[in-house]
């Protein structure tokens, strides 16, 4: 079997196109001629080591997208990648069950580069009653599972405004890290069932969209406003896409129906 590595000219294009800069305009942001940074690109001219990084830098890379460019240029990768129950992964991983675990009785959960759900709290276990239970095998896709006709969407009272928030935020992290994955998961995604309702029809702001769920217990809704959280700092790789969904109820009576549920 023979293996092709990807050229590193055409990893570094790749990025300056999705970023929208010029040959002239990276140059100028890392400090190096247009000429050398031409004759890279086009394979003329073999890069250093320190050179990619800052290259990455200014292109503002992930670090798997980073150490795709380091392997490419025949370079070891800059950024570790272990799985989360690596034994040097214990401090993260304890960090991130005190976050979802702490935040009960208010839903959270942590997902992972793909939106597949890594860890979950007790409240969010209840909220999934009635959903399909083919909907719920591993791995168990946080965004399918809302949109999906057998999963939350019957129940989303504002399935216009919230389908078109994830869209939105799923299609900006497709134009972000070019994932392929991701692109078909929001091909997939955007041909379920529509409803006819506009995606503004409450007037919302675009910053604080709400989740309105109705509740099949008691019939009434509950309406939530979340907060994401990503370790900005991590230099694993792992680490830095792993993102943590922290959801507060957005009213009194939501609040209340909360506190009031039995602890997991």
């Amino acid at each position: 079997m023979t293996h092709h590595r990807e050229h590193v000219g055409q990893v570094l294009k790749e990025w300056r196109a999705r970023r929208r800069l010029s040959q002239l305009d990276l140059a100028v942001e890392a400090e190096i001629s247009t000429r050398h940074l031409s004759f890279v690109e086009s394979g003329r001219s073999s890069p250093s080591r320190e050179m990619l990084v800052k290259l990455a830098e200014q292109l503002s890379m992930p670090a798997r997208a980073a150490n795709r460019l380091m392997l490419a240029a025949g370079y070891a990768p800059v950024h570790s990648e272990r799985p989360m129950d690596a034994p040097d992964m214990a401090a993260a991983r304890q960090a991130v069950e005190t976050v979802v675990h702490g935040h009960m009785p208010f839903p959270a959960l942590a997902v992972d580069r793909h939106w597949n759900v890594v860890l979950a709290n007790g409240a969010i276990t209840s909220l999934l009653d009635g959903v399909s239970e083919e909907l719920l095998r591993p791995p168990l896709n946080a965004l399918r599972v809302s949109l999906h006709p057998q999963g939350l969407s019957s129940r989303i009272v504002n399935l216009a405004e919230w389908r078109h928030h994830l869209l939105e935020r799923l299609r900006r992290q497709v134009e972000e890290t070019g994932d392929e994955v991701l692109s078909r998961l929001h091909a997939e995604l955007a041909a379920y069932p529509a409803p006819k309702a506009s995606p503004h029809a409450t007037g919302a702001d675009p910053l604080a969209i709400p989740l309105q769920l109705r509740d099949p217990s008691s019939g009434g809704i509950l309406s939530f406003i979340s907060t994401t959280t990503v370790f900005g700092t991590a230099t694993d790789v792992t680490l830095s896409e792993l993102v943590l969904e922290c959801f507060y109820p957005a009213d009194a009576a939501t609040r209340a129906a909360l506190l009031q549920s039995p602890g997991e």
